[in-house]
């Protein structure tokens, strides 16, 4: 098998499972670790891989942003799940603020069948993707454009936001932790995350399930700053007890009665 044939292929299965262990690839494609070591480097720079010990897991690490085309590539299944959930807590003239995250993308898709909703956002995607929407008001930000991620930052987009007053805000971020709270990649994130979260009556953090435990570089929160978490699959018995005992409410699929 081509080098080349074989860094695909483990492209697709850390796709496929999140992520890979060294070991086991060695074995399966007869090479030494240190060839799939390699292939791992390779991945990583690229963007596709976040390199751990004795592996990798699909995506970049919680400290950096990964590019809007791999962002909407990753974990497709659990924000799809997630934007259900949300949209049922949206109702007919809703007036919304969602960040630039790529769960927020998702929410928004979902969205359209409601109706005269007025949406807010410092994202450059959200804004195209509703821009076919009728009966809707859709407001950007305005501010820096950070091309990675396709969103508006900065003291204008920071000061638009304080400038209105809305139902509800929806964020996302790269990490949630129990003591270390909400936290995200980048400054300029968690400052506008946290202007949508002053701005807004209900705070709804959507964040999938490989975001639990983790802590990323700089703090938006914390866990008590929010009213509501969504995510894809039912939380440990540790968290959902954390969550009632700060009286969060947690929403996820299928719940147990």
């Amino acid at each position: 098998m081509l080098a080349i044939e074989r860094k695909n292929e483990i492209l697709n299965k850390l796709r496929t499972e999140q992520r890979v262990l060294v070991s086991q690839l060695a074995a399966h494609y007869g090479v030494t670790e240190e060839t799939i070591r390699r292939d791992l480097d390779k991945l990583e720079k690229e963007g596709y891989a976040t390199k751990t010990y004795g592996g990798a897991i699909w995506g970049n690490s919680t400290k950096t942003d990964l590019s809007y085309t791999i962002r909407n590539k990753t974990n497709v299944e659990a924000k799809r799940l997630i934007a259900q959930l949300v949209c049922a807590n949206i109702v007919d003239g809703d007036h919304i603020m969602l960040d630039d995250s790529s769960t927020s993308l998702y929410i928004a898709k979902q969205l359209k069948e409601k109706k005269e909703l007025t949406v807010i956002t410092n994202s450059v995607e959200i804004v195209v993707e509703l821009s076919d929407v009728e009966g809707w008001n859709i407001l950007s930000t305005g501010g820096r454009l950070k091309p990675d991620t396709l969103a508006l930052v900065g003291s204008q987009c920071h000061q638009m936001l304080r400038n209105y007053h809305v139902d509800k805000a929806i964020l996302s971020c790269k990490g949630i932790d129990p003591a270390a709270g909400i936290t995200d990649s980048s400054e300029f994130h968690s400052s506008t995350k946290q202007a949508m979260m002053a701005s807004a009556n209900q705070k709804i953090l959507a964040v999938d399930s490989s975001k639990f435990d983790k802590i990323s570089f700089i703090k938006i929160a914390d866990l008590t700053g929010v009213d509501c978490v969504v995510t894809n699959r039912e939380p440990s018995r540790t968290w959902l007890r954390l969550f009632e005992q700060l009286h969060v409410r947690c929403l996820y699929p299928n719940p147990e009665p």
